[in-house]
């Protein structure tokens, strides 16, 4: 099937809205970015920078959105409906809230735009190699006008229904994400005070029935420690306060999620909320006086 090309911008030029905005350049589409950090609007050769929110929105029909938290997302939805034309879309790709974003769709109706929400999972590998699966929240003609941009960024899209439903799809996610996480390394932990190596205790895991999803997909590189930030575990820890609040709006006891909210609180505590989300190991070696480092395979160590 054959793009449509659009008038595009991208505000917010991080780790997932730099690589998106390379991808639309690199499909054909007019693009126009915007980013408080002028390094990073630079970066994104072939499209046109914008000097605000509001002149980026006066100039494209679709704009997304990819910014740290809810405040941010909700100011620069107003700034942009201050510039942009009857009928554009906002199409924010952010973590926040269910309630927020429905109050953004209500401010954004009665200024005659639209807003769509389609938070994302894949991260900024996931971004640049057009692998990313996007949750969508919004009203049905709105998202048929961002659906073939996602399309083309992403593997996969779901319209889960209105705005709310995606973000809330999102911290789901996210929550059996930590919760994976969290609780490998605090079986790990126990096993490895047993004199358990890590890698003995992961293979017996896989074989002994629990799934995990750290232990099946991201074990093996538990030793590679300090790489460039693409998940800081301060958005982490943020996101985790975010399923939190969730839960409490809908009336569910969110456990899992206060567990992972003080474990990722305290890694940002003990200095490592810059850091990527896979040096958490990095914390929870601290929290439990252990060293969680995994032996080669047998078959590396004759190579």
């Amino acid at each position: 099937m054959t793009l449509v090309l659009e008038e595009v911008g991208v505000i917010g030029l991080g780790n997932i809205g730099g690589n998106l905005a390379a991808n639309l350049v690199a499909d054909g589409h007019s693009v126009t970015v915007f980013d408080l950090d002028a390094e990073r609007v630079k970066a994104i050769e072939g499209a046109t920078p914008a000097g605000s929110v509001a002149d980026l929105a006066r100039n494209v029909a679709v704009t997304l959105t990819s910014l740290p938290d809810p405040a941010a997302v909700t100011a620069v939805a107003k700034e942009w409906a201050s510039g942009a034309p009857a009928g554009a879309v906002l199409c924010d790709l952010s973590t926040t809230l269910p309630a927020s974003n429905q109050a953004i769709a209500r401010q954004l109706h009665a200024t005659g735009h639209a807003f769509v929400e389609a938070p994302l999972s894949g991260g900024a590998i996931g971004a640049k190699n057009r692998a990313l699966v996007f949750m969508v929240g919004g009203e049905e003609d709105a998202v048929g006008r961002v659906k073939p941009l996602l399309d083309a960024l992403g593997r996969a899209t779901f319209h889960l229904g209105p705005v709310g439903a995606g973000t809330t799809m999102k911290l789901a996610t996210s929550l059996m994400a930590f919760s994976g996480a969290l609780t490998a390394f605090e079986a790990l932990s126990l096993t490895t005070k047993a004199g358990i190596d890590v890698r003995t205790a992961s293979d017996i895991v896989k074989l002994a029935g629990p799934s995990n999803y750290f232990l099946d997909r991201a074990i093996e590189g538990i030793n590679t420690r300090g790489k460039p930030t693409e998940f800081a575990l301060r958005l982490a820890a943020k996101d985790a306060g975010l399923i939190r609040e969730i839960g409490e709006s809908y009336g569910v006891p969110t456990p899992a999620a206060a567990a992972a909210l003080e474990f990722l609180s305290d890694a940002v505590a003990r200095g490592f909320g810059d850091n990527d989300w896979s040096d958490l190991v990095l914390a929870a070696e601290a929290r439990g006086d252990v060293a969680l480092t995994i032996a080669p395979k047998a078959d590396e160590d004759t190579k």
